[in-house]
């Protein structure tokens, strides 16, 4: 689809990948990174406080199908610990919710060493906000329902990787499935890409604010 086409090339941009590939929504681009790179047998290391559904349908469906799933904290970059034979390495720095961040670059050094591949959910950061492939990562995911697209009016996801081999995997799996976001849908998100910028720029300065006056209070235990 000509929409889809025009989309995916603007997040390719902006990820600093090869190509991207987008999805109905996140969780639909999160099944395709596991169902085209866990089989059973494999080991998946990934956060303990990462995206709940996330969580859910790695502990829960793949684990059914033989997969050993190993949960790790965001925080102090734990997962460094448990790298004994993974297929993938799942990331989520800043963490959803709580905001946890982890040294990307190490963590994907550390997998690549034992050759793991590495998926980096990056919805909260946004491609504006950080670029996870420019650090090493094979695959930058993210849901666009939030930070990306920003207006609350779609809902979709996208694979962005480094390495078209990847990206032909991901491509075949979403045609299987039926995971394909509607052309409306991909129309209104790359509408939402004008904004993006002047977006982070203010969700930053009204965040640092907010987190300054809570800071000054004698009654506030802790901010994050």
């Amino acid at each position: 689809n000509p929409t889809w086409t025009a989309y995916e090339k603007a997040i390719t941009e902006l990820e600093g990948g090869v190509a991207t590939i987008a999805f109905s929504s996140g969780m639909a681009a999160i099944a395709a990174i596991f169902g085209t790179t866990l089989k059973a047998g494999d080991r998946l290391v990934m956060p303990s406080d990462a995206y709940y559904t996330a969580r859910m349908l790695a502990s829960g469906f793949f684990q059914t199908l033989g997969v050993e799933v190993q949960l790790a904290p965001t925080a102090g970059s734990a997962q460094r610990d448990y790298l004994e034979g993974p297929k993938l390495l799942w990331l989520e720095s800043p963490s959803n919710p709580n905001l946890d961040v982890c040294d990307i670059a190490l963590l994907v050094e550390a997998a690549h060493a034992v050759g793991a591949l590495v998926v980096v959910d990056n919805t909260t950061a946004s491609c504006l906000g950080q670029q996870p492939l420019s650090l090493g990562a094979d695959y930058s995911l993210s849901s666009d329902t939030k930070v990306t697209t920003g207006h609350s009016d779609l809902v979709l996801g996208h694979i962005t990787v480094r390495d078209n081999s990847l990206a032909d995997k991901i491509r075949a799996w979403r045609t299987q499935m039926g995971a394909i976001p509607g052309p409306m849908e991909v129309w209104l998100a790359h509408r939402s890409l004008h904004t993006l910028d002047m977006r982070i720029e203010r969700h930053g300065k009204n965040a640092l604010t907010v987190a300054e006056v809570l800071a000054s209070r004698t009654h506030v235990k802790g901010v994050r």
